[in-house]
């Protein structure tokens, strides 16, 4: 038996013919059959490998899952990790939602939304029980029929060709998860965020926008030591300074009225931040940090510290040298390593920049093809929302 076996291929396995291999096998299980040893023999089909559609939470010790989209019922979010005995309400997330919400100014989606946030769990009497928090927001300006061409083709840099790759089905409505409108629940969760690091080290999240189109602010025009947040929301294009967000607004009226858009740089860092945050290899922080940013909607660049302008340096002209500051504690006298040396926190503040592209929502009319077809696909007028309070918070998310 044994020998007879040793010249066929095992169990007839073919080396070129996956589907007749399995036959054979079924074929061969039955010779070797025998009264006292039985093989049960079910046919068996090939599967196509399934996708799961995962990648909605985030986080280790603070976890937060996003969810809804844009033209259902809402959208929102699970926070699990807080601590308990906290004092929260919507309040508290309400002021932070506010500054995210759609149609607050001209050159924002014209979509009107309340916002209104709801906390279903998670919180007693004022204070949270450490079970996890379920934020609601619904959606209460819904426009379906905005979206009607989106049945027919694909939106040319949209999601929409990827999501019916991905999954077979996709939400014509707005684009689903794909939406902005998802980083609501990144904002609610920020904002609980935002009062842990308050309390727990004095940490400080700030951002503001750095560059429209190309009007660049420069650097030294803003000092992170001292920047407010009321200095950021001096304005609709959310720059601490106001020749350059004059320049910025007319930038970006120019092209509006055009039916386009423009994209630009956001600009974040991170005040009081604990040292030794980060861990070598591959979950250093600036690689966290990207990542966590990277996820929101638009994103295309990511500096830290110095970025690509640092190639340009040398090495004595990068390094930032260390001394004793007046309370004895060892600082560096430049920040050009962005507030980390090796992918650990140091002391300093952290500093970087997100390149945002131009909203693919404009209201010129391009070329697309779905399925079979060719077609023309009009002019869009759908929404882009606010990008400053979502990156904010996105980074508070990371650092608690």
């Amino acid at each position: 038996m044994a020998s007879s076996l040793s010249s066929k291929p095992f169990l007839g396995a073919s080396r070129t013919d996956g589907l007749s291999g399995l036959c054979s096998i079924s074929s061969d299980l039955r010779n070797l059959s025998s009264p006292s040893v039985q093989f049960l023999i079910r046919p068996r089909t090939l599967r196509k490998l399934q996708v799961q559609a995962a990648g909605n939470t985030y986080g280790n010790f603070f976890r937060v899952t996003t969810f809804g989209e844009s033209h259902g019922g809402g959208v929102g979010c699970v926070i699990d990790g807080c601590p308990p005995r906290m004092p929260l309400s919507e309040a508290d997330l309400q002021g932070d939602l506010d500054r995210r919400r759609p149609g607050q100014s001209r050159i924002t989606t014209p979509r009107k939304e309340t916002d209104t946030c709801r906390i279903l769990s998670g919180v007693h009497e004022g204070v949270t029980t450490g079970t996890p928090i379920l934020v609601l927001v619904p959606n209460t300006d819904q426009r379906g029929r905005d979206y009607d061409e989106m049945s027919i083709a694909y939106r040319p840099s949209h999601a929409d060709r990827t999501y019916d790759l991905k999954y077979g089905v996709r939400s014509v409505q707005g684009g689903g998860r794909s939406s902005a409108r998802e980083t609501i629940g990144r904002v609610a969760a920020g904002a609980v965020a935002k009062k842990i690091l308050k309390a727990f080290s004095g940490t400080e999240v700030l951002a503001y926008v750095s560059q429209v189109h190309k009007v660049v602010l420069p650097e030294e025009s803003v000092n992170h030591y001292t920047l407010a947040l009321d200095q950021v929301e001096s304005n609709i294009v959310r720059c601490p300074d106001t020749e350059y967000a004059e320049k910025m607004i007319a930038a970006i009226d120019a092209v509006r009225v055009k039916g386009e858009s423009i994209g630009g740089v956001v600009t974040c860092i991170v005040r009081n931040c604990p040292p030794g945050l980060g861990s070598p290899v591959f979950d250093k922080l600036e690689a966290e940090f990207a990542k966590a940013v990277l996820s929101l909607p638009a994103t295309k660049g990511f500096e830290f510290g110095s970025g690509f302008a640092g190639t340009f340096l040398t090495g004595s002209e990068h390094n930032d040298e260390f001394y004793l500051d007046e309370q004895g504690k060892i600082r560096t006298k430049t920040n050009r390593s962005g507030g980390t040396q090796g992918g650990i926190s140091n002391g300093e503040i952290i500093n970087m920049r997100i390149a945002f592209k131009p909203t693919a929502t404009i209201s010129v009319s391009l070329t697309s093809t779905h399925l079979s077809l060719s077609l023309s696909i009009p002019p869009l007028s759908h929404n882009f929302d606010t990008g400053i309070p979502v990156y904010y918070f996105q980074l508070a998310l990371l650092t608690s």
